[in-house]
Parts: structure tokens; sequence; C-alpha cells
């Protein structure tokens, strides 16, 4: 499964209010980090990831990484800021049609 612009827009609107759920300080991404950002999703479905990375290239790196262990949907990423979606058991988020 793939999100449309349109869910995709729709998840942006809604994850415009929300605060960062997880931030990543000076250890960068460890096992703990990933199994807290695992938790949220699984309770949340839609969360923002904040990390601190200095340099671009290692901070792509650290979110695209994220994204593959979670197996989550990246919905954006503005600045240090990442918004992930992934939809749960309980499917508290309905995404409009495709």
């Amino acid at each position: 499964m793939t999100l449309t612009n349109k869910q995709r827009q729709y998840l942006k609107g809604l994850a415009h209010s929300l605060k960062p759920v997880v931030l990543l300080g000076q250890h960068g991404l460890t096992e703990g980090v990933l199994a807290e950002i695992d938790l949220a999703l699984n309770f949340h479905e839609l969360i923002k990831v904040k990390v601190a990375a200095e340099d671009r290239e290692v901070k792509a790196m650290i979110m695209d990484t994220i994204v593959r262990e979670t197996g989550a949907f990246k919905v954006q990423n503005i600045g240090h800021m990442l918004t992930l979606y992934r939809a749960s058991e309980e499917k508290k988020i309905s995404l409009p049609r495709a």
C-alpha cells in the first residue's frame, strides 16, 4: 500500500497541530529509540519525530532508516521534523479514498 497525494495532504493537515512524540538526541538512533517510535506509532498512528542532526546527509540517512525499520509511511519532513503514519489494528484514522 502507498499513500495517494490526497491521503498525504489529509495526514499533513492532521499532523499540523501535533508536537513531536520522540526526540533524537546526542546518542542518535538506538534500538531503544526505534522501539519507542514503534510503540508511539502503534498507539497514535500519526506521529512527529524530531531528528537533531546538524549534517543534512546524516539527518536524511537517519530519517530513511526510521521509515525503513518501522515500516511506516513518511508523510513529510520539514527541517528537523519527520512526520510518520502507520495504520494500527484499531484504525483510529480513516484515510480518504484515492
